[in-house]
C-alpha cells in the first residue's frame, strides 16, 4: 500500500482543530443534556413515564425529517460568510436560548400543559439544534484535502467531545444540590440556564474562528436556492423540493456511503440494542439479585470505559495514520469483539471484579467507529464530487446521522422486546436460571454478531489511501486546489 505524507499547506493548525472540536463538544452536550434531565419530568412533576417516553421519541421524528433538509439548505447557501458559518452562529444561540427555555417549567399546572408545553419546546428546540450541528458536521468534512489529516482532526474533535460524556453524568446530582435549589424542577432550569451559556459563548466559535476552505469555489457555484425571483416563487420551492430528493435519492446510491451507513449502524445499535441488559446480567446474575451492590459495580464499569476512550481516540488516530483508515476500523472492531465475548468468561459471581477487563477492550468500538467514520465520509464526499460535481457535505452528513438516529431509536425499543422475550419478570424478583442464561447469551453475543457483518461492510470499503489520494488529484484538476 502506498502511503502518502500530508503537505504541510493540508494541515489544519492545532488551534483550528481544537475550536472544531468544541462544535463538537456542543453538539454532545445538547444531546447528553436533553435525554438525560428529561427524568425531572417523572421524578420531579409526576408525569406519567409512557408520556415521558413519548416526549423523548416524538421530537426525534422531526429532528430526522429536518437532519437533510438542513443538510440540503446548507449545502446551496451562497454568502459573503460561507455556507456553513452563518447557520452555525445563528444555531450556537438559538439553541442555547430555546434549550434554556424549554425547562423553564411553571409550576401547579396539569399533566397535559406540561406534556404539551414540553413537546412543542422540544421540537423548537431541536430545529435550532439542527440549524447548528448538521452545517458543523458539513463543516468538517470540508476542513482539509488530505487523508491522513482528516482523520488527525476527527480524532481531535472526538476527544475533545467526549468531556460532555465525563461531566454530563453529574447533572442529575447537581440538579438536587439543596444548597442552591429549591427542587428537581428548579435545578432543572438553573442547570438549563448554565449548559445554555456554555453552548452559545462556545458554540459560536467554529463559525468565528474558522474559515471555510472551499467558500471561494461554493460561492462560484451556481445553486437554484437563489435563482431570480422572477421565476415565481412557486416554481423556486417546487424546483428546490425537486432537487432536494433527486439529491437524498442520489446520495443512497453511492455504494462506498452505503458501506460505511451499514458499518455504522451495526456497530452503534448492536451495542444500544443489549446496552440494558448488562446491567441485568451484573445485577441478577453476578450479585444475584443485589441491585445496589450491582448499579456500583455497573457504574465502575461504565466510567472505565469511557476514561478507556480518551486513550483509545489517541491510539486510533495515530494507527490510522499508519494504516489506514479501513484497516484501524476493523481492527478496532475486532478489539471490540473480543471484549463483548470475553462478557461471557469474566462476568462471574465468583469474582466480580472481572467485569472491568472487558469494558477498555469494549471501547475500541465507539473509539474507532466515531473518530473514523467522520474522516472516511469526507472521502466519500469527494468521490461524490466526482461523480455529481457538486459539494453535498451537508446532505451525505445529515443522512449519515439520520441512520444513527433511527438505528437508536428502533435499538432502544427493541431492547426493551428482547427483554421481555427471555421471560424476565421484575415482579418475581429471583429470575429463573433460563432467563439470566438467554440475557447472558444475548449481551455477549449480539454485538459480536452485528459487529462481524460490520467488519464485512468495512472490508470491501473502496475508498483506500491510494484511491483518495488519485480522487483528490483528479478534482484538483478539474476545479483547482483551493
Amino acid at each position: 500500500m502506498e502511503h502518502y505524507e500530508t503537505k504541510p499547506e493540508d494541515r489544519i493548525p492545532f488551534f483550528g482543530k481544537i475550536i472544531y472540536g468544541l462544535g463538537g463538544f456542543v453538539n454532545n452536550l445538547l444531546a447528553y443534556a436533553i435525554g438525560s434531565m428529561v427524568i425531572v419530568l417523572n421524578l420531579g412533576l409526576g408525569m406519567n413515564p409512557a408520556l415521558v417516553g413519548l416526549l423523548g421519541a416524538l421530537p426525534r421524528l422531526t429532528d430526522s425529517i429536518t437532519d437533510p433538509i438542513m443538510g440540503y439548505i446548507s449545502d446551496n447557501t451562497r454568502s459573503r460568510w460561507g455556507r456553513r458559518r452563518p447557520y452555525i452562529f445563528c444555531g450556537a444561540i438559538l439553541a442555547g436560548v430555546t434549550f434554556a427555555l424549554l425547562w423553564q417549567l411553571p409550576s401547579g399546572e396539569s399533566e397535559s400543559y406540561y406534556f404539551w408545553y414540553f413537546l412543542i419546546g422540544s421540537m423548537i428546540f431541536y430545529l435550532a439544534y439542527t440549524m447548528f450541528a448538521t452545517p458543523w458536521v458539513a463543516f468538517g468534512y470540508e476542513m482539509t484535502p488530505d487523508y491522513h489529516e482528516r482523520t488527525r482532526l476527527m480524532g481531535t474533535q472526538n476527544f475533545i467531545a467526549q468531556l460532555a460524556y465525563v461531566i454530563g453524568p453529574w447533572f442529575l446530582l447537581f440538579m438536587q444540590n439543596e444548597n442552591y435549589f429549591d427542587d428537581m424542577v428548579d435545578g432543572a432550569a438553573g442547570l438549563s440556564i448554565i449548559i445554555a451559556a456554555a453552548v452559545m459563548l462556545i458554540g459560536i466559535t467554529p463559525a468565528v474562528f474558522l474559515r471555510e476552505r472551499l467558500q471561494d469555489i461554493a460561492t462560484q457555484e451556481p445553486g437554484e436556492a437563489h435563482s431570480h425571483v422572477s421565476r415565481g416563487m412557486n416554481k423556486i420551492i417546487r424546483d428546490n423540493l425537486k432537487n432536494f430528493f433527486k439529491g437524498f435519492w442520489e446520495a443512497l446510491k453511492v455504494k462506498p456511503f452505503l458501506k460505511l451507513c451499514l458499518a455504522t449502524f451495526l456497530i452503534f445499535n448492536g451495542f444500544i440494542l443489549v446496552a440494558s441488559l448488562q446491567a441485568y446480567v451484573v445485577i441478577y446474575y453476578v450479585f444475584n439479585g443485589d441491585m445496589v451492590a450491582g448499579a456500583e459495580y455497573a457504574g465502575y464499569e461504565g466510567s472505565l470505559r469511557a476514561i478507556a476512550t480518551f486513550g483509545i481516540i489517541v491510539f486510533i488516530t495515530w494507527l490510522a495514520t499508519r494504516i489506514g483508515k479501513r484497516r484501524t476500523l476493523i481492527v478496532a472492531t475486532l478489539i471490540s469483539m473480543i471484549g463483548y465475548a470475553s462478557k461471557w468468561f469474566l462476568y462471574t459471581p465468583e469474582m466480580p471484579w472481572l467485569i472491568m477487563i472487558p469494558a477498555p477492550l469494549i471501547a475500541f468500538g465507539f473509539g474507532g467507529l466515531f473518530t473514523l467514520a467522520p474522516a472516511m465520509m469526507a472521502d466519500v464526499v469527494d468521490y461524490d464530487e466526482t461523480i455529481s460535481q457538486e459539494r453535498r457535505e451537508g446532505m451525505f452528513g445529515s443522512i449519515f446521522w439520520w441512520v444513527v438516529k433511527l438505528g437508536q431509536a428502533i435499538a432502544i425499543a427493541g431492547g426493551g422486546l428482547i427483554l421481555n422475550a427471555t421471560g424476565f419478570d421484575v415482579s418475581l424478583g429471583e429470575q429463573s436460571a433460563q432467563t439470566i442464561h438467554y440475557i447472558r447469551l444475548l449481551d455477549a453475543f449480539v454485538p459480536v454478531v452485528a459487529s462481524a457483518i460490520a467488519i464485512w461492510a468495512v472490508w470491501s470499503f473502496s475508498l483506500t489511501e491510494e484511491k483518495a489520494h488519485e480522487i483528490r488529484t483528479y478534482l484538483e484538476e478539474i476545479r483547482g486546489s483551493a
